[in-house]
Parts: C-alpha cells; sequence; structure tokens
C-alpha cells in the first residue's frame, strides 16, 4: 500500500489531479449560486460581491480542471475511445464549463452595468444540475459509483 504522506503519491498519481481539483468549481459555483439567490433576496450588496467572487474563482479553476481531466484520460484510462460514460462525461464537463463561464461574464457585466440579466437564472439552475450529472458520470468512471 503506498504511503499517503508521500508528496511522490500526491503529486505524480494516475488520476493528474483531476480528482481532487474538480472539487473546487463545483463547490464555488454551487455556493456563488446561492450567494446568488440570497443577495437577490436580501437586496444586501455583501451577498453579491461573495456570489460574484465565488464564480470568480470557480471560472478560474475551470481550466486547470479541464487540462487534468484530459490527462487523467490519456495516464489513468490509457487513451481509451471516447464513447460511453466517458463520451458523456466529457459532453457534460465540457458544457458545465461554458455554463460556469457565462455565468460569471453575465455578473461581470452585471456589476459594470448595476444590472444583471434576467437569463442567468435559469442558466444557473441548469448548471448546478449539469455538473451534479457531470460529477456522478465521473463517479463511475473513477470506481466510486460502481
Amino acid at each position: 500500500m503506498p504511503d499517503p504522506f508521500d508528496w511522490r503519491t500526491l503529486l505524480l498519481a494516475k488520476h493528474a489531479q483531476h480528482v481532487p481539483l474538480i472539487h473546487f468549481p463545483i463547490a464555488l459555483f454551487i455556493v456563488g449560486v446561492i450567494f446568488d439567490v440570497r443577495a437577490t433576496w436580501t437586496k444586501k450588496q455583501t451577498f453579491a460581491t461573495a456570489a460574484f467572487f465565488n464564480l470568480s474563482v470557480a471560472a478560474l479553476s475551470v481550466l486547470p480542471v479541464l487540462l487534468t481531466g484530459v490527462a487523467a484520460w490519456r495516464w489513468q484510462l490509457e487513451a481509451q475511445p471516447i464513447k460511453g460514460v466517458l463520451l458523456y462525461h466529457l459532453a457534460a464537463a465540457a458544457l458545465s464549463a461554458l455554463i460556469i463561464v457565462a455565468v460569471w461574464w453575465a455578473h461581470y457585466r452585471g456589476r459594470h452595468n448595476n444590472s444583471l440579466p434576467g437569463w442567468r437564472w435559469p442558466l444557473e439552475l441548469v448548471g448546478v444540475g449539469l455538473l451534479m450529472l457531470t460529477g456522478h458520470l465521473g463517479g463511475f468512471l473513477s470506481g466510486v459509483n460502481g
């Protein structure tokens, strides 16, 4: 059994750090959406600011997660053909990343225009659901879900 505190076990894992990194954009996006709902509900700027910063870091963390996902496919899954659950996971991940960046962009523009677009609500809800689906499919690929 490998030593869990050995730095080589941590940095050189076959999953290319995708598994630990993926939790950041998921959590930050969901918490950002919760802060956005709270900001709209209470009309408090502090919640809107918290939502913006959570969504900003979520959008920034999408690129490393996508890159490590490709690396994990190459190393851990040995570049097997992209089909079945892997194809669905890849498609859902790409769409999730696009939605995260689009929601961040809406908040970014809204901060400068002092007006957030109404279309962000359905996009945020679809984003949360799609992130859940992507994580669920990723669990099957990593062996967590069976």
